[in-house]
């Protein structure tokens, strides 16, 4: 399938996601000096303005105070609004006349205001310093400059100029979630293609990726378009190859029966021979077979069938019945223990007929005894079946996988005398799938096998 070159495709995503990302953070810390410069070189208010312009007016009607002892006390402290204000007169070589020592923040503030050209108020962490109102006297420049050393609130920003750590960790984290969201928003289509691709493989054929990743507009949804494209090729394949072997077992019937017919009406005009018995035993064994092939079949293909919610004991008890018959015969006893409240949704001929075959087949390999019980499982999902056998087990570890594909029997099992075709492990794990639910088996120490079922509580 050829990708349609379009604006929203998965590169595009990639990469303005995680460049306006990166910009953003970029943006936001590069702000905060700009902030700071605009704060640094705002205006001073006309309040404060007037009174420094009305300090100098003083000066400038009593010039002799410049030459007098009483400078450093002169206009030191002002009212401004019932706060103090302490007034600084500084000479055009940016001496401080009225103060015997000047201040870090006000020898700060002078160079910001000298780099400003005009003007500026500036707030530092506990005091509001203003100024330069420049005035001239006897032909000699002066400024003045004012202080408010009470505590103001400052600008929201600060906080992160003034704690560079703080602000770094904040605008990793930042990063981070805003990564995150981008990478969860790109990572919520595939969760879903994975999760519909697991069903697929684990046998529900019918398991397709939801429209919304499907009619996104970029690779993702054009791979979960070609993915629903590929199930369904693969569902009708398979579909087909279930019908045509249940359309050959039925075919292979007509030929069986008029065969069997012919040894029938032989057997009656005395023709009775050993090859006759021969032929008999195998077209019986022909015949069972093309059943479990049927059987095999239908339990795919879950033709006309509806889930019912019943009680799991009322559902086998019919199976139970004829596997404790069957046990007694061979004087092996069969253990049964299934909680009677049990109640599930469930395929009922089916599950019966897996249970069944599950049943026989630890029977036909039990020393002595045989054990089946269910109960539902510990985290409440649906509901755990255990049949449990005495016998020798698998010795080949690889086998305990293997012995539920169609025709495959282990090697212990492959003599004759045992009998089968290797189709009711099949059928049993059919059934199973066809439950959403899954079946293995493990050996038991020191003996044994033990075939476990999960049946979902839906």
């Amino acid at each position: 399938m050829q990708l349609t070159k379009t604006p929203n495709n998965i590169f595009v995503k990639l990469l303005l996601g995680f460049w306006l990302c990166s910009s953003l953070i970029i943006a936001l810390i590069g702000m905060l000096p700009l902030l700071q410069q605009n704060h640094d070189q705002s205006a001073i208010p006309a309040p404060l303005e007037r009174l420094l312009e009305k300090s100098a007016k003083r000066i400038s009607q009593n010039p002799q105070i410049l030459n007098s002892d009483k400078l450093t006390h002169w206009s030191r402290f002002k009212e401004f609004k019932g706060r103090p204000a302490r007034i600084y007169l500084v000479d055009e070589y940016g001496k401080v006349l009225n103060s015997h020592k000047s201040s870090r923040s006000l020898r700060r503030f002078m160079l910001m205001a000298d780099e400003a050209g005009h003007p500026i108020k500036h707030q530092f962490r506990d005091e509001l310093i203003f100024g330069p109102y420049n005035f001239e006297i006897k032909g000699k420049p002066y400024s003045l400059y004012g202080r408010l050393p009470e505590h103001h609130p400052r600008p929201w920003f600060f906080f992160f100029i003034d704690n560079k750590i703080l602000t770094l960790s904040i605008a990793i984290i930042l990063s981070g979630l805003l990564c995150g969201l981008f990478a969860w928003h790109l990572g919520k289509p595939l969760r879903s293609l994975k999760r519909s691709a697991d069903a697929l493989a684990a046998g529900d054929l019918s398991s397709r990726v939801d429209m919304a990743t499907a009619l996104r507009n970029d690779e993702v949804g054009q791979l979960a378009q070609a993915f629903n494209g590929m199930a369904n090729s693969v569902e009708d394949m398979v579909n087909s190859q279930q019908r045509l072997i249940s359309d050959i077992s039925h075919e292979l019937r007509t030929p069986l029966t008029r065969l069997k017919l012919s040894l029938a009406l032989s057997r009656k005009k005395g023709q009775e021979t050993p090859e006759m018995k021969r032929i008999e035993y195998e077209a019986d064994q022909l015949e069972q077979m093309i059943a479990e092939l049927l059987e095999l079949s239908r339990v795919k293909l879950n033709a006309n069938e509806n889930k019912r919610s019943l009680e799991l004991a009322e559902t086998l008890s019919q199976v139970l019945d004829d596997a404790d018959f069957e046990a007694q015969q061979q004087q092996k006893q069969l253990h049964i223990d299934i909680d009677e409240s049990i109640v599930i949704p469930l395929y009922p001929r089916p599950l019966s007929r897996a249970v069944e075959n599950l049943l026989r087949n630890a029977i036909r390999y039990a020393n002595t005894q045989v054990s089946i019980q269910a109960m539902a499982s510990a985290s409440a999902s649906g509901v755990q079946i255990e049949i449990i056998d005495d016998g020798p087990g698998i010795s080949d570890e690889a086998d305990l996988e293997a012995i539920f594909k169609p025709f495959y029997r282990p090697q212990s099992a492959r003599e004759r005398e045992s009998g089968g075709w290797g189709l009711g492990l099949a059928i049993a794990k059919a059934a199973i799938q066809a439950h959403q639910g899954k079946i293995t088996a493990v050996n038991q120490q020191p003996s044994g096998l033990k075939i476990n079922i999960h049946l979902p509580q839906k």
